[in-house]
């Protein structure tokens, strides 16, 4: 899921110089979903409580960048060869 979404950035910034810097303002707001849902689910399931919802909150996070990642992936590395 993070690879995906860092496949996004990485293809947008592949031909600058200061890439890495971009990458990170561009990346950093969409990791922070999936890694609240994450910590919190390992946080429920060690108190015990059921975490059946954060689950398939990642699971709908998980499919929606594996419909929705290559598109734009494929785009920015289509201009960045132009």
């Amino acid at each position: 899921m993070l690879s995906l979404i860092g496949a996004i950035g990485v293809a947008l910034t592949v031909g600058l110089r200061r890439g890495g810097m971009i990458l990170s303002l561009l990346v950093l707001p969409l990791y922070v979903p999936v890694l609240i849902f994450a910590g919190n689910a390992v946080e429920m399931a060690g108190s015990g409580l059921p975490v059946d919802a954060q689950i398939n909150i990642l699971i709908s996070i998980l499919f929606m960048a594996l419909v929705l990642a290559p598109w734009p992936t494929a785009a920015a590395l289509k201009m960045s060869i132009n």
